[in-house]
């Protein structure tokens, strides 16, 4: 049996791992696709220690970083996790594996438009984090599609930034707040296109234009430098039920500051984790922290009350 396994091999697993291993606690990393979302990340601006770096790198860094400790990162897809006497199963297409603990890192999948172009210019002019790829498009023009809280807020965010923001909202009624709503109709950079859908994204090396379902200032195309899918996230949470993890409102895993959930010897990090009472800020950086939170919690498991913890791993 393993004293851990972590489950997600994006930037929570990965440096779950890295921490665990330095913590010298025996473990596996289930990752279907090493990197996670991750990898489809554009330019990276925002993480301490690089003034910019692809996403695909900066994951390929941390994954190098993980097997440099001597982690096994098994590509298999986690189909099931059960209790069991002393611990934990997870259940994968090839096998059955045992654990005394887990980290779930799964994280959250963008909603997507699910409409031509839109996966081939992932990095090139998509993306589905405005906060992140904003300061990359100073003084262009570019489209926020959504019409929610996220949505309304980050073309607030975009209008900081670019010379012109479309807003486009598939109904004439937002789902936001009417303030956010108020605050973004006053900024004059901000043009909404309310009562449309985005039928098909075009380009040749990069985004050039949207193709609308109904003309807009009679033209079927928009051009615009990028755009920003600001539908939401769906928490991959769905395996923990069997486990009685508890989830909130919206399907994310409830979790301590110590990132430990409702079940003993369970914890989560980054995207799938919602902090309770803490601020949603799904980041690169917080992912990083919640991982390394998670595999001191995890040392502080094993360890409580026998040996002194670390300095660098004790509670304020």
């Amino acid at each position: 049996m393993e004293e851990l396994i972590i489950i997600g091999g994006g930037v929570a697993g990965m440096t779950a791992s890295i921490y665990a291993s330095r913590y010298q606690i025996k473990h596996l990393l289930f990752g279907e696709v090493p990197g996670g979302q991750g990898t489809l990340a554009g330019t990276v601006e925002n993480y301490p220690g690089y003034l910019a770096i692809p996403g695909p790198e900066l994951m390929q860094k941390l994954i190098e970083q993980a097997k440099k400790y001597g982690v096994e990162i098994k590509q298999e897809k986690v189909g099931a996790l059960a209790k069991i006497d002393g611990g934990f199963e997870v259940k994968t297409e090839k096998a059955p594996y045992q654990t005394k603990t887990l980290i779930l890192a799964m994280g959250a999948s963008f909603r997507s438009l699910n409409i031509p172009g839109e996966d081939k210019f992932i990095g090139k002019g998509v993306s589905y984090c405005t906060n992140c790829d904003i300061p990359l498009f100073k003084e262009k023009i570019v489209a926020i599609v959504g019409g929610g809280d996220s949505a309304v807020t980050s073309a607030l965010h975009a209008a900081e930034f670019a010379q012109k923001v479309f807003i486009i909202h598939r109904r004439k009624e937002y789902r936001a707040e009417p303030a956010w709503v108020e605050k973004m109709r006053q900024t004059g950079k901000i043009e909404e296109v309310l009562a449309n859908e985005v039928k098909e994204i075009k380009g040749t090396e990069k985004v050039v234009s949207l193709v609308l379902k109904n003309p807009y200032q009679n033209k079927q195309e928009l051009a615009v430098d990028g755009v920003f899918i600001e539908i939401g996230q769906v928490p991959i949470s769905s395996l923990v039920k069997p486990l009685g993890v508890a989830l909130n409102d919206s399907g994310y895993i409830k979790v301590s500051p110590e990132m430990a959930t409702n079940v003993p010897g369970v914890f989560a990090a980054g995207d799938i984790a919602a902090i309770q009472g803490g601020l949603l800020f799904r980041q690169f950086i917080t992912a990083a922290a919640d991982g390394a939170r998670a595999a001191a919690s995890v040392y502080q498991c094993f360890h409580q009350g026998a040996i002194p913890a670390p300095s660098w791993g004790q509670k304020s």
